[in-house]
């Protein structure tokens, strides 16, 4: 059984910095496109960050414009997960966010499988 697990959730001040961590399990993820995506309070679900591998490559990170620049995604293949490191957090960055998984080459407009998400607010 597929499973993602998100953690490092909290309240923080504007300016603040937060690690989300997600621990896959169940199969191996390394050639997965892994990501992050947010919902924030009466908003649709949004992304934020992911990374996908390339055979002859490496690892190539995405970000959505909102966060380029603040946060940064990372993973541990042999380990199966994939971290978050948000820093100069705003407000606006206030949402449930979501650990994705997806065998597809990104982009991808459906991601496989889901964590349960973590809560992440940034008060002013």
């Amino acid at each position: 059984q597929v499973q993602l697990v998100e953690s490092g959730g909290g309240l923080v001040q504007a300016g603040g910095s937060l690690r989300l961590s997600c621990v896959a399990s169940g199969r191996s993820f390394s050639s997965y496109t892994m990501g992050w995506f947010r919902q924030a309070p009466g908003k649709e679900r949004e992304f934020v960050a992911a990374t996908n591998w390339s055979s002859g490559r490496g690892y190539y990170a995405h970000y959505a414009d909102s966060v380029k620049g603040r946060f940064t995604i990372s993973r541990d293949a042999a380990k199966n997960t994939v971290d978050l490191q948000m820093a100069s957090l705003k407000p606006e960055d206030t949402a449930v966010y979501y650990c994705a998984a997806d065998s597809s080459p990104w982009p991808t407009d459906n991601m496989d499988y889901w964590g349960k998400g973590t809560l992440v607010t940034v008060s002013s």
